[in-house]
């Protein structure tokens, strides 16, 4: 099945567009169409359309938006991923997995055991390339809509802006209620997930996040990495809730 490509501002049909760079080569020289063939596009914001390809080039290929239609990749489950910092590497390839999974937004935040903040030009890179790596994994994954991506946050940020959801987990790795004791509610539309850093959550910390609402729950008992907790706990719950 054909890659989607994105095209961020579609205001009415049919309309024509042009696509550039990497996504133009790989569709002229990779998956090799011609005049006429036919393009799946969405515009990263939960909407998909066909179009038309009316001229083609290795660094322009020019479409015809002709049909809208609806998405059939979207998770019915609206979850937030809020993830502790980690080391860049790790970081990308949360957001590349999560947007895969079907998550809806993604907060990096510090909290104690953290690793040290960097330097606002540094972590603006780092935002961008997250952008970016979101993008990719969108079109590999067809899915409709990019995950909305914070700039991080503090522990204490992320407690105060925790009120709009209806289900609020923490991961922990001294907690002891099981995962498969969560249920399934109609009134669970807006799920928060936490999930620490390397060293793990504090007892204070988690001490903070029940007083605000959130349920401690354990991943097994095996101590996962960060970003295999994040990954992971994201599936299951999706899994549970009825999703995947």
């Amino acid at each position: 099945m054909m890659q989607k490509f994105i095209i961020p501002q579609i205001n009415s049909l049919p309309s024509k567009a042009i696509i550039h760079g990497q996504d133009a080569k790989h569709i002229a020289k990779v998956l090799r169409l011609n005049k006429t063939d036919r393009i799946d596009i969405t515009n990263g914001q939960g909407k998909d359309y066909t179009a038309i390809i009316t001229d083609i080039s290795p660094d322009n290929i020019r479409i015809d938006i002709i049909d809208e239609h609806e998405s059939l990749t979207e998770s019915p489950i609206n979850i937030t991923l809020c993830s502790a910092m980690l080391k860049d590497k790790k970081m990308d390839l949360v957001i590349k997995h999560i947007t895969q999974l079907g998550i809806y937004e993604w907060i990096p935040f510090y909290c104690e055991r953290s690793i040290p903040t960097p330097n606002r030009k540094s972590m603006g890179n780092r935002h961008q390339r997250w952008e970016i790596i979101a993008q990719e994994s969108l079109k590999q994954c067809r899915r409709s809509r990019l995950p909305e991506i914070s700039n991080p946050i503090s522990f204490e940020q992320l407690l105060n802006t925790s009120e709009s959801h209806d289900l609020k987990i923490a991961f922990w790795e001294n907690a002891t209620q099981r995962l498969d004791t969560l249920e399934k509610k109609t009134s669970n539309q807006k799920i928060l997930i936490l999930i620490g850093p390397e060293g793990g959550f504090s007892k204070n910390e988690i001490t903070q996040s029940e007083a605000k609402g959130f349920l401690s729950y354990s991943l097994g008992p095996r101590i996962l990495r960060a970003e295999t907790a994040a990954i992971s706990s994201c599936t299951l719950v999706q899994h549970i809730l009825g999703d995947i």
